[in-house]
């Protein structure tokens, strides 16, 4: 198509296609220029910023990319009348993710991301409260990485309960499950061994639960064969955070709160499905 180093590729679309765009942004002729158009929820609340760019193989997701941050992102809440409900409890994933590490995420606004969240109700999706939702997601995840772009420290804390996730994803073939629907049961999975190993009560792991939950999130039971429970731990092993062939897992540690661990005994995963 002729391209040349003065274009601009512009992503109209949900996440994948934010990631495409992106990466052949990044490569192609080293780089020319992004703009960002995000047409879905969690495009708009989560994977849209950051300049984070891949796509899925195999081998498990998001191992190949690159960081390359958008010119623009221009985000229009119009665009939510637009989705069907499968597509936006994809995107509540991602925005209960940023209720559950807010004081992790070291922003000077504070949202109060859970009591927002609690008090919720299905018919404020298209009003004011979706695009506070938005926004407020929007700028954690926009200060984490203006202090940590390449994932050096802080922006790890972006990635609680996708180390479950992203297994998960991979072993149904990036099928029949949405990347919000494969977080949400990664975060209760972290939740379970936060509170199996004395890291929080009861009191907030029931917290997280019942919140995912109110967001169907989590409506179907996952069933894995014990081959692929056992392959669910070869493919944490190939996690972005594993170091010295250990995986660093976030977990939660008090409300809103999350922290790296890499000392953590994993118990059978068949013991963390919810």
């Amino acid at each position: 198509n002729k391209i040349e180093r003065k274009d601009t590729i512009i992503a109209l679309g949900g996440g994948v296609v934010g990631d495409i765009a992106g990466f052949c942004a990044s490569v192609v002729l080293r780089g020319v220029k992004l703009v960002q158009v995000p047409t879905t929820l969690l495009a708009m609340c989560d994977s849209s910023i950051g300049g984070k760019t891949g796509y899925n193989s195999k081998y498990g997701k998001n191992l190949i990319g690159s960081f390359y941050k958008a010119d623009k992102i221009l985000i229009d809440t119009k665009f939510l009348n637009t989705l069907n409900e499968y597509e936006i409890k994809c995107g509540f994933g991602e925005i209960l993710k940023y209720a559950f590490i807010e004081k992790s995420c070291l922003c000077d606004e504070e949202f109060n991301l859970i009591d927002l969240l609690l008090n919720f109700q299905k018919e404020e999706i298209i009003k004011n409260k979706m695009y506070y939702l938005i926004k407020a997601s929007a700028k954690l995840k926009a200060n984490v990485v203006n202090k940590d772009e390449k994932e050096s420290n802080l922006r790890k804390i972006l990635n609680f309960g996708h180390t479950f996730a992203h297994p998960i994803e991979t072993l149904m073939n990036y099928k029949k499950i949405s990347h919000g629907q494969a977080v949400a049961y990664g975060m209760i999975m972290a939740a379970k061994l936060a509170f199996m190993t004395n890291k929080i009560d009861k009191d907030y792991y029931d917290l997280i639960v019942s919140l995912i939950n109110k967001f169907e999130l989590v409506d179907f039971k996952l069933k894995f064969k014990k081959d692929q429970l056992d392959e669910f731990k070869s493919l944490m092993l190939q996690d972005k955070k594993v170091n010295n062939g250990k995986v660093n897992l976030l977990l939660p540690v008090s409300c809103s709160a999350v922290e790296l661990f890499d000392n953590i005994d994993l118990p059978s995963i068949g013991a963390l499905l919810p």
